[in-house]
């Protein structure tokens, strides 16, 4: 095991503090179990809705899109196979995700239960790193998500392609300039193997894989690694990667 002496530690969000997977399953779930005019079967549906969630995330993490826009976008798509009509006006658009998706969307929100205590031994140790959270996501719903959880009292910053001008990979080396650090005093946690930390790895952070056991973007199991990089099953186990120096 590699100790590492880190001044800042990164955290992604989604999936790696809040299961977003299980909670966009949940909430499309009931919505097309209220649609009795949907076109296609259910599996087909929710596939279909997290593979327009992916596209129109990486055009509005591109800047062609605002986080609003990118929505409307997934439910021009999505409508039409819900058996639903297509809205003409945005305001219908932003009503429809607001009412239907987002309010139940936020009732399925889950943290991890080895987030806290992870955070608490962090928290409590004598020249421990400071910590942050780097993640894609909308800063709102995600600033939300951890106040919902009592976990932003734990994070100098909570950094969002918002505040950097840019989203990850490009994100790690303006992050670091944010927080102040060298990006070799750094580590960077996170479930997605390639975007979180072989691409933390190259930017010229240290990358640990949290390894859940299963792969955010297909469900499947978790990628094959090499067996160079430091990977972890539970947040728990983070603690044990850090230098004497830190702990």
């Amino acid at each position: 095991m590699i100790a590492l002496m880190a001044d800042v530690i990164f955290f992604d969000l989604d999936g790696t503090l809040v299961d977003h997977r299980r909670a966009v399953w949940e909430t499309i779930g009931q919505i097309i179990q209220a649609a009795p005019n949907a076109t296609a079967p259910p599996e087909e549906l929710a596939t279909l809705w997290w593979t327009l969630e992916a596209r129109h995330m990486r055009e509005y993490l591109a800047g062609q899109c605002s986080f609003a826009e990118h929505h409307r976008r997934r439910l021009r798509s999505f409508l039409p196979m819900l058996g639903e009509p297509v809205p003409e006006s945005p305001g219908l658009l932003d009503a429809w995700i607001t009412k239907r998706y987002l309010s139940v969307f936020e009732e399925f929100w889950r943290c991890y239960p080895d987030v806290q205590p992870c955070l608490e031994t962090l928290k409590q140790l004598p020249r421990g790193p400071r910590l942050a959270v780097l993640t894609n996501g909308d800063p709102e719903q995600q600033r939300a998500k951890l106040a919902r959880f009592g976990l932003l009292e734990y994070f100098e910053a909570v950094l969002t392609p918002t505040d950097l001008g840019t989203a990850k990979p490009a994100a790690y080396a303006t992050a670091c300039r944010w927080m102040r650090t060298d990006p070799a005093q750094a580590v960077n946690v996170g479930d997605m193997l390639e975007s979180d930390v072989n691409a933390a790895a190259l930017a010229g952070l240290t990358g640990i894989w949290l390894d859940r056991g299963i792969d955010f973007v297909t469900g499947g199991p978790s990628p094959t690694a090499d067996e160079t990089i430091p990977r972890i099953e539970q947040l728990t186990e983070l603690h044990n990667h850090l230098s004497p120096t830190n702990v």
